[in-house]
């Protein structure tokens, strides 16, 4: 199954997180944090949200930054996405 995002929505990928520290400790479950980095999955086409024009800044395949605890999580053929508001997108991480 494809999602297609729709408006200024978008759908991200967790990326993983370090199972250690750089120091080498290995982290528990309950002691990671949670990751805030993803993969640009799909990408709305933007347009007029709340009577205000919305252009698409973020790209599929981009990493991006975004904000804790924003989004809605799905689950789709064993794997976990979020779709998020461009607004809640904070920085896109490039190399």
């Amino acid at each position: 199954m494809n999602l297609k995002p729709l408006a200024d929505r978008v759908v991200l990928k967790m990326l993983e997180t370090e199972e250690t520290t750089k120091g080498g400790i290995i982290l528990t479950g309950s002691a990671k944090e949670k990751p805030q980095v993803a993969e640009v999955i799909a990408v709305g086409p933007g347009g007029v949200v709340e009577g205000k024009d919305v252009i698409m800044e973020v790209e599929v395949g981009d990493h991006v930054i975004m904000s804790k605890y924003s989004g809605t999580e799905v689950k789709i053929d064993g794997e976990t996405y979020i779709i998020v508001r461009q607004s809640d997108i904070l920085a896109i991480a490039e190399d």
